[in-house]
């Protein structure tokens, strides 16, 4: 299901991924789950963010991905996905919305931080607060700003960076550091974290822990038929769409995704077709060249195959995934699904 709806600082771990699940509605083969301990290391450089990484396929809307390529590029502190995961976290994209604090545009500028930090990004003369070819340089701008203001703070540049974009500069010199504001921590952590939704992966990516439970959950409701907008509850007998049989799935071993698919693909990086490992998100779209398209999702299962809720009329089953409309990959972790917007 999907509907319209207005970093992880990895540090090195062990997981375990152990199961499997039995051949299906009589397709002759057996999927089994990954047996494997995978040892992971941290991405980003101390100091500063790794400058040059490159955005994730589709992860940005074609409309802006030159955008945030460029201007993510614009200083060492920044990075295109660190860009892209605050234009997520402030609009989810929408050049137009209006927050109840009168934040404006794809970038969320308040009127009075725009008269001073806009900027005239697309060089025609004007500084448009709704305009993203002005916003998006305005916001990248504004971050390498706080970027040479924070630069002789102790502490990690970037993270100090993001913290005087939720806090201000003063209060972050002022605490030698990220101050001691819950928010401002939580925020410092949900873009570190929101980021790696949006870079294209460097590395091997670790596999989840939950997998397994989570396809022994969807494993579990094969057969069942297919519900638009259904959640699984009793009133419902028991049926989902796509989307609400992943975010079922994830819950029952304690990851909350959000309600929609296109919402769910920011919940972790993106491993490539040849990477996917049980119980990664699988993707499909209309549009190859923007995630908020999404439009269908399931839980990969291995072989080639995932179980989905297809569509009215269908019931949960194991499906190929390599269709015209395949997009891409999430591979769930517990910090990028807790570093999802509550809307976007």
């Amino acid at each position: 299901m999907n509907r319209a709806s207005v970093g992880q600082g990895w540090g090195v771990r062990k997981v375990w991924v152990i199961g499997g699940v039995a051949a299906g509605l009589g397709m002759g083969f057996v999927m089994l789950l990954v047996v494997g301990v995978y040892v992971i290391g941290g991405n980003l450089a101390n100091g500063v963010a790794t400058g040059g990484r490159g955005l994730a396929k589709g992860a940005v809307p074609a409309a802006y991905q030159n955008l945030v390529q460029r201007w993510g590029n614009l200083c060492p502190a920044l990075t295109p996905a660190l860009l892209a995961a605050q234009l997520y976290q402030e609009s989810g994209w929408n050049p137009t919305v209006v927050s109840p604090a009168d934040a404006r545009g794809i970038a969320q500028f308040i009127p009075s931080t725009w008269a001073t930090h806009g900027i005239d990004g697309n060089g025609d003369g004007r500084r448009d607060i709704w305009n993203p070819d002005d916003a998006i340089p305005s916001a990248a701008s504004y971050d390498c700003e706080l970027a040479k203001y924070v630069k002789d703070v102790p502490g990690n540049t970037t993270d100090n960076m993001l913290a005087a974009y939720n806090a201000g500069a003063y209060r972050v010199i002022k605490a030698g550091g990220i101050p001691a504001i819950s928010e401002t921590r939580n925020y410092v952590k949900r873009i570190r974290a929101l980021s790696e939704s949006f870079a294209a992966p460097e590395s091997r990516i670790d596999p989840s822990r939950q997998a397994a439970g989570a396809i022994g959950f969807a494993q579990s409701r094969l057969g069942t038929p297919y519900l638009w907008g259904g959640n699984g509850t009793a009133a419902e007998g028991g049926r989902f769409d796509c989307s609400g049989l992943t975010k079922a799935s994830y819950a029952s071993v304690g990851i909350e995704l959000p309600r929609v698919a296109n919402d769910q693909y920011n919940a972790g990086p993106h491993p490539s077709r040849d990477q996917l490992l049980p119980g990664d998100l699988v993707f499909f779209s209309h549009d190859l060249t923007d995630s908020r398209a999404i439009h269908h999702v399931g839980i990969y299962v291995g072989g080639g195959y995932m179980i989905d809720a297809p569509r009215t009329g269908a019931v949960i089953r194991f499906d190929p995934i390599d269709t015209s409309e395949y997009f891409g990959a999430t591979r769930v972790t517990e910090d990028g699904a807790k570093a999802l917007p509550t809307k976007v």
